[in-house]
């Protein structure tokens, strides 16, 4: 994989729900993809998207660096679960020269030490934001968005009105639109568990990852 001045190849290390969700996004936008995770179906799913995935128990550098991860433009350190793993996967990856590595927290501790040894921290459960890079103005429609690599964002979405009632497997977002519902939050909080059968409500903000005309066609779509 050959490293390029804007950001084509990608690094994507634990595969989760929100891990999986974005190796796969930035997949089919056409980057090129590594993808690392000890659980061998999960990395057996990802090979539909990308020569690069890989089952691993190990995150030491040499381990990394057979995998490629050293000559990303971005690493992101999926590991939220395990804070001693996420922190040293995070330290070995920036030791290993990748010019930015993103590295998600449960914690605004764990968030203060990710921070120091230089990472850029991502806080999906606390505030939806999934702080991936710089904040982008928002119009009246979009709480807020955040701007991958110019074409990938993730975008945090009021409910339109004619999908209240409907269930995740009713709307079929990623079919029509080709976008992955990454969290869901309401008065009652937030949650990244997103079953099938989970009815859309009222006052729901869901949270989509995808490229930037597909949101842009689900919003003209409902007319938000």
């Amino acid at each position: 994989m050959k490293k390029n001045k804007k950001a084509e190849s990608f690094g994507v290390i634990g595969l989760g729900r929100f891990g999986t969700a974005l190796a796969i996004t930035l997949a089919k936008s056409g980057k090129e993809v590594i993808v690392l995770d000890e659980n061998e179906s999960k990395v057996k799913e990802l090979r539909q998207y990308t020569d690069y995935a890989f089952v691993t128990k190990d995150l030491g550098i040499e381990t990394l660096r057979e995998a490629g991860i050293q000559n990303c433009d971005v690493v992101i350190v999926c590991i939220g679960q395990k804070m001693d793993v996420g922190i040293l996967t995070t330290m070995c990856v920036i030791e290993m020269g990748v010019p930015r590595v993103i590295s998600k927290a449960l914690s605004t501790e764990q968030g203060a030490v990710l921070k120091k040894i230089g990472a850029e921290v991502v806080y999906p459960e606390k505030d939806m934001a999934f702080r991936l890079g710089k904040r982008l103005l928002s119009n009246h429609n979009f709480l807020d968005c955040i701007d991958l690599d110019n074409s990938i964002e993730i975008r945090q979405v009021n409910l339109p009105e004619r999908l209240e009632g409907r269930s995740i497997e009713e709307v079929q977002l990623r079919r029509k639109y080709r976008m992955n519902i990454i969290a869901i939050g309401n008065e009652s909080g937030t949650t990244i568990e997103i079953l099938p059968e989970y009815r859309l409500q009222k006052g729901d903000v869901i949270v989509v990852i995808g490229k930037v005309e597909d949101i842009d066609a689900f919003e003209e779509a409902f007319g938000e």
